[in-house]
């Protein structure tokens, strides 16, 4: 696994905060009514990293994040015209990326391989390689899914909105209700115009709904969205009215 992805060049880090499961939602949808994503020139395909702390502490609920990130992978799938970076950190210093791709099973698969080590967050890499990659290419959407925050604030926030005015808006999900890293990712999420979220059994059914609407989103604009929530409804839809049919 390791050797198929490149090892993310390291610069700062960040910090945010909170609601409460269906509470939570609401916000997130909220949220994404103002979102305003850097377009893909004409004809070229959407981008959307998607992040994920891999460190060890997130050991215990690995199984249930990477079925609902399958998930939401498989959606970007049907809809098409969406590539996807899988991004990760873990262990000591370790924080990678995978190539651009569109195939939503090899992607899952992908997930699947890469196994939780002990070590502290890199967030700050993660918001700093999106900025990088934003120079060469639009990026649509950053998704990011951890529980915690051990890094500057000031220096994540610093990167943050940078990520803001390039309009790379980041939807970031927590595991747990640690306040640090509430507090952080709430604020990498005000600053980007994105959105927070739990992530927890609780609210697993709405969570991929949401993960998958973003996707969407990202790949084929309103239009995908409108098409999605005629299939399955749901989240979906209480984001395009949310979003006031943009």
């Amino acid at each position: 696994m390791a050797d198929k992805h490149k090892d993310i060049t390291s610069k700062t880090g960040a910090e945010v905060r909170e609601t409460n499961s269906s509470a939570d939602v609401a916000a997130f949808l909220n949220k994404a009514r103002a979102m305003t994503p850097a377009k893909a020139p004409d004809g070229a395909r959407g981008r959307l990293v998607f992040a994920l702390d891999a460190t060890m502490s997130r050991q215990p609920t690995w199984d249930v994040a990477c079925k609902l990130q399958g998930e939401m992978f498989r959606a970007a799938g049907d809809v098409g015209g969406l590539d996807i970076q899988l991004v990760y950190f873990r262990g000591f210093n370790e924080c990678r990326a995978g190539k651009w791709a569109s195939d939503a099973s090899a992607l899952a698969n992908m997930m699947t391989r890469i196994d939780c080590r002990g070590g502290q967050t890199q967030i700050g890499r993660v918001l700093s390689h999106v900025r990088t990659e934003t120079g060469k290419k639009p990026v649509q959407a950053l998704v990011y899914v951890g529980d915690a925050m051990e890094e500057n604030v000031d220096h994540l926030c610093a990167v943050a909105g940078e990520l803001g005015l390039l309009k790379v808006p980041v939807f970031l999900f927590q595991e747990g209700r640690d306040p640090i890293a509430e507090q952080a990712f709430r604020e990498i999420a005000r600053l980007t115009g994105g959105a927070f979220c739990r992530f927890d059994p609780g609210s697993a059914a709405q969570l991929k709904d949401l993960l998958s609407a973003v996707a969407v989103y990202a790949a084929g604009g309103m239009k995908a969205l409108e098409k999605l929530s005629g299939k399955a409804g749901g989240s979906a839809r209480l984001m395009i009215e949310q979003m006031g049919g943009r």
